[in-house]
């Protein structure tokens, strides 16, 4: 052993020593979904829609937030049909994006967020709103049986659900988690009200977010239970 191996193995130990912590992943994992499973009462959640009720749970921390889950139709089994079937997985946020586990698509479905699309500022100018809204003005060639992901902005999902009544072309499912203190939760209500005949999940209230935007996306690819 050399002189730095030496030196990173002694400053790893001592730093080992600080703390008492759990460091096996594997372990971590398994006692993560103990938990919240044994915490959680998931016996009102349809068995295709537990993995992504799990991962949800997990991204947030919090068990209770199971009595807000919302959905309609089977949301699991379209959001893994489509991507099977080489959907694109539409954002609302790069943050979303970048949680989603690539490697593991079926298909290499392209994940596309326009917010940051150059035109995108000037066109939230004319209308009078966010970017994250005009954005989806720029969806069009890729809505048809897509996974579309909100996990940040209310006004996005408010935008989606205006254009459907304009007659845009329908995803596979929506995935709605917008959050905060402003339009979230009633962004979250809308959907549920005027989602039609679209799968959907969704969290009522405030809490929602990228993270959990994303988990909803990486449990869709995770085999359903049998």
């Amino acid at each position: 052993m050399d002189t730095a191996t030496t030196i990173t193995t002694t400053t790893t130990e001592r730093r080992a020593a600080m703390f008492d912590y759990l460091r096996d992943p594997d372990e971590i994992y398994r006692q993560s979904f103990a938990t919240l499973r044994a915490e959680a009462d998931f016996s009102a959640v349809p068995p295709n829609l537990v993995p992504v009720a799990e991962r949800l749970i997990h991204a947030c921390g919090l068990p209770e937030a199971l009595k807000s889950l919302a959905w309609g139709g089977d949301p699991a089994a379209a959001g893994r049909e489509a991507l099977k079937a080489g959907a694109s997985i539409l954002v609302d946020a790069e943050m979303v994006g970048a949680g989603i586990m690539k490697t593991r698509l079926p298909a290499d479905n392209k994940v596309i967020c326009t917010l940051n699309d150059s035109r995108t500022p000037d066109l939230a100018k004319a209308m009078g709103t966010t970017r994250s809204a005009a954005a989806l003005d720029f969806w069009d060639d890729h809505l048809a049986g897509a996974v579309v992901v909100f996990g940040n902005a209310p006004t996005a999902l408010f935008r989606l659900l205006e254009r459907f009544a304009d007659g845009a072309p329908k995803p596979a499912v929506i995935l709605g988690f917008p959050v905060g203190f402003v339009g979230a939760a009633e962004s979250k209500d809308a959907l549920i009200e005027h989602a039609g005949d679209t799968p959907f999940v969704t969290m009522r209230g405030r809490l929602g977010g990228s993270a959990m935007a994303a988990a909803a996306v990486n449990a869709l690819l995770i085999e359903a239970p049998q």
